[in-house]
């Protein structure tokens, strides 16, 4: 009894140290917290809905967080079997390009449009970034509506990113091409000479989406990689990332990382509207295919524009500037407020953050280092707020929740790191499994963050799920990101690779969601189409009959004769 007495203190001594000892942040893992963030009971629906990009398979996944739940995959620039997507007579000319039928391409970025700088659940937008193009979605339906391709340009990444009420979506070109108009055919080592970069400002009208290409601006022959608009005070105003600044043309993973500095580029999208109104923009003979599909009918058609107007900015010099930017930058972001522009150069060792009012009395001041092919050069201090110091390694993409607090995701270091935006300290760090590279907050990119999560997007999976030969899953991760510090909660697979995504409060889209297509409408276009037949068909009789009476005529003249 004495002996049992004494095991007994002995394990209730063992428990209690073991309770003592455990590390600071068990607690959730242990009494089940994390799993009870991310459970969503059968029957029930989800908080948000998450776009993400199907990278290479060319479609788009639609996600309920925060189950993770896979629901919908959108065909958008692939053909897809389930759908019928591309191989009906009806949806083929959606994949028309000047080029033909293109069956597949690599979907990067989605964008929901906009409205006062808020998502608003209208349209998601989609780039090709292989084949030019730009696709509109339409969340009433979740189908593809409208797709347009874009002239001038060698690759589609800078894209498809909007302004803060949906007036453009804006494509830059990945890499600078000859203009479409100009003999093609030249030496690569003219690239200096013969290559430009192309931005696309495509407008978007505000009742049913539709999509023109109201300008393109055409620019030196860098590398545009990503971009984003401003925000409130700098609304009018859109910013990307350039690399290849040496101009390379050959060994680019060497000549193309050269210069310690490259730029974000800043361009006066307001003040480009300017120069179109007073007809400083050239029409250029250019072939893209603009596809739209109908609800009423279920069928696409495709239509080939031939002409588009481009303006020159060595010529008007006050739309474009350059900041230089270290190094190789990649992403390039916009806090809520519009004051803060964080460049994200993936050889770097730290962030810059520029400051939009100290650019703008950087231009009123001309406080320039120069020009780069004709753009002023802005000074790299004179635009700079400051820089987070060691905050990673990789630096790719920012997200903000605002509350005052960007995070970023790093490659190589395989994290996400939470840091102010004023003071540019890091208050966490969270690692992701494994070598993130893009990542979303629920209106992260807009000026009303919803901070409740943040999802990491992952490029290398390696022990994470079950293996499934030598090709394994993509991956996310959801974060809680609620406090002080960030909590993981789940894991979840996705389809091709996924690359940015973009998420939004259910309540934003659910309710306007179709459920039926109203056979009235059906019905009331049939019955024009039968009209329109039945009056080509008396036509057509009438003409027979003529032709017939004509030919009789001729015959008994000919028989006289």
């Amino acid at each position: 009894m004495k002996n049992n007495k004494v095991v007994s203190l002995a394990v209730i001594i063992a428990l209690g140290s073991l309770f003592a000892c455990k590390p600071k942040n068990a607690g959730n893992a242990i009494s089940g917290d994390a799993a009870a963030k991310a459970y969503v009971a059968p029957g029930k629906y989800d908080e948000f809905y998450n776009f993400v990009s199907g990278g290479f398979s060319g479609q788009m996944a639609v996600y309920g967080l925060p189950s993770g739940r896979l629901l919908r995959v959108v065909p958008v620039f692939s053909v897809d079997p389930e759908k019928g997507y591309g191989y009906s007579e009806e949806s083929k000319p959606m994949l028309n390009t000047s080029h033909g039928m293109v069956p597949w391409d690599d979907l990067h970025h989605p964008e929901l449009s906009q409205t006062n700088g808020e998502v608003d659940g209208r349209w998601l937008f989609g780039n090709a970034n292989n084949t030019p193009r730009v696709a509109r979605i339409d969340l009433t339906t979740f189908r593809t509506a409208e797709i347009i391709e874009l002239p001038n340009s060698g690759g589609n990444h800078s894209s498809p990113f909007i302004t803060e009420n949906t007036e453009y979506v804006i494509a830059g070109t990945r890499f600078s091409v000859p203009p479409d108009d100009k003999n093609g055919d030249v030496p690569i080592n003219s690239y200096k000479k013969n290559f430009k970069g192309t931005l696309s400002f495509i407008s978007v009208d505000k009742t049913d989406g539709k999509m023109a290409i109201a300008f393109q601006i055409e620019c030196p022959g860098v590398n545009f990689d990503l971009s984003h608009s401003g925000k409130g005070k700098s609304h009018g105003w859109f910013f990307f990332s350039c690399y290849n600044t040496e101009q390379a043309n050959t060994l680019l993973e060497v000549n193309a990382s050269q210069r310690d500095k490259d730029f974000i580029m800043a361009v006066n999208w307001k003040k480009a509207e300017e120069y179109i109104k007073a007809g400083k923009g050239k029409k250029q003979k250019v072939r893209y295919a603009h596809n739209t599909y109908s609800d009423v009918t279920h069928s696409a058609t495709s239509e080939i524009m031939t002409d588009v107007t481009v303006l020159d900015s060595k010529e008007l010099k006050d739309i474009c500037y350059f900041i230089p930017c270290p190094k190789s930058p990649h992403g390039c972001d916009v806090d809520p407020s519009g004051e803060y522009i964080v460049g994200s150069g993936k050889l770097a060792a730290l962030i810059p953050v520029f400051s939009f009012d100290k650019m703008q009395k950087a231009i009123a001041a001309k406080d320039y280092a120069g020009e780069f092919e004709g753009i002023p050069v802005i000074k790299y201090e004179s635009a700079l707020y400051g820089e987070v110091k060691k905050p990673g390694l990789g630096p790719l993409h920012t997200e903000f929740d605002g509350k005052g607090n960007a995070y970023t995701s790093f490659f190589v270091s395989s994290e996400i790191v939470k840091w102010n935006i004023k003071d540019l300290k890091v208050l966490d760090r969270a690692s992701t499994f494994y070598s993130v590279g893009h990542l979303c907050i629920p209106g992260g990119d807009s000026r009303k963050p919803n901070p409740k999560y943040l999802i990491a997007y992952n490029k290398i999976t390696k022990d994470r799920y079950l293996p499934t030969g030598p090709e394994l899953a993509q991956s996310a991760q959801l974060f809680d990101i609620s406090g002080d510090k960030m909590q993981l909660i789940l894991d979840f697979p996705t389809i091709g690779e996924p690359h940015y995504a973009q998420a939004i409060a259910a309540e934003k889209i659910k309710n306007n969601s179709v459920k039926i297509f109203k056979i009235e409408e059906i019905k009331t276009l049939m019955y024009q189409k039968v009209k329109q037949l039945q009056k080509l068909y008396v036509k057509e009789i009438k003409f027979t009959y003529m032709l017939q009476r004509s030919v009789h005529i001729l015959l008994l003249i000919i028989l006289k004769e």
